[in-house]
């Protein structure tokens, strides 16, 4: 029975994922690198925040991870004052960083060095889904672990699937931002399509969203989209880091994505256009450019 965790990264996915906890019972203590955004949790949330991720897992039954990278991943768990030095035996660590195959199987060795365990869980949703409550949640591990915490991860996961052994969840990640991206760029061409054709692009929006041409994208995107709205979702540098594992994994097996490369590409422009911390739909402002 997991009843007190750790949850180690309050970002705009982190901070409601830990709330959903919170709210479900659980007794939550958090960590983040900014100390006022954990304070800020825990007035809002209740439970505790500790001053080192180290302190943070120490007690818990489960440690809860949602960082940027694997660099920061590495320096939460493995670094000085790392998470995995103070788990108990027993004790299951869940990464939902979305990071590279290959760091989740070096923490999954070191968790069971320490005696512990460990769950690769990135998730897709953006943060509507983490404030709602409607993620999807990918994970790599064994299934007894698995079956431990998918209680948990469905306070915060409409779907709680496992991939198969540790780094699955990972991979299938990078899976998922290889639709992203190819839908977006797909609603993107179809709304300039038709603006330039003289349509009226939201009402053409509305019926392609009816029939085989819809996508979570273009039935929650277009409408800003169309408004040249980016301040919103999932941005476009954490976009490039997936994109890099993805094209990094694919390199490592030899599965060529000639359409992900390209639109890596695209999305590297708009950093160049001073984007980088536009919403990944913003591929419709780097096509509408004006050279």
């Amino acid at each position: 029975m997991i009843s007190r965790v750790a949850f180690i990264g309050l970002g705009v996915m982190g901070y409601p994922m830990a709330g959903h906890l919170a709210r479900a019972g659980l007794e939550v203590t958090v960590y983040n690198r900014t100390g006022a955004k954990a304070e800020a949790w825990v007035k809002e949330y209740g439970g505790r925040h500790a001053a080192t991720p180290a302190l943070a897992a120490e007690g818990a039954d489960a440690v809860f991870l949602c960082v940027g990278n694997d660099q920061d991943l590495h320096q939460v768990t493995l670094g000085e004052d790392g998470a995995v030095s103070t788990l108990d035996t027993g004790a299951v660590l869940v990464d939902h960083t979305t990071a590279s195959a290959t760091m989740a199987r070096t923490l999954d060795d070191a968790c069971r060095e320490q005696g512990a365990h460990f769950i690769d869980a990135p998730v897709s949703g953006g943060q509507q889904g983490a404030e709602n409550g409607q993620l999807s949640v990918m994970c790599g591990g064994e299934e007894a672990v698995f079956e431990r915490v998918a209680p948990v991860l469905d306070h915060y996961g409409k779907s709680v699937v496992l991939m198969g052994p540790a780094g699955s969840g990972q991979l299938t990640k990078m899976a998922n931002q290889i639709c992203v991206g190819a839908a977006i760029q797909g609603v993107a061409e179809a709304i300039a399509f038709a603006q330039d054709a003289g349509l009226d692009a939201e009402k053409a929006m509305q019926v392609i969203g009816a029939g085989a041409g819809s996508s979570w994208q273009l039935l929650n995107r277009h409408q800003t989209m169309i408004a040249d709205e980016y301040d919103h979702g999932f941005a476009v540098d954490w976009m490039r880091k997936d994109l890099m594992i993805c094209l990094a994994e694919a390199n490592r097996t030899g599965t060529p994505l000639p359409v992900t490369a390209q639109i890596n590409e695209f999305y590297k422009d708009i950093q160049a256009m001073g984007g980088g911390r536009w919403d990944t739909s913003s591929l419709l402002r780097r096509l509408r450019r004006r050279d």
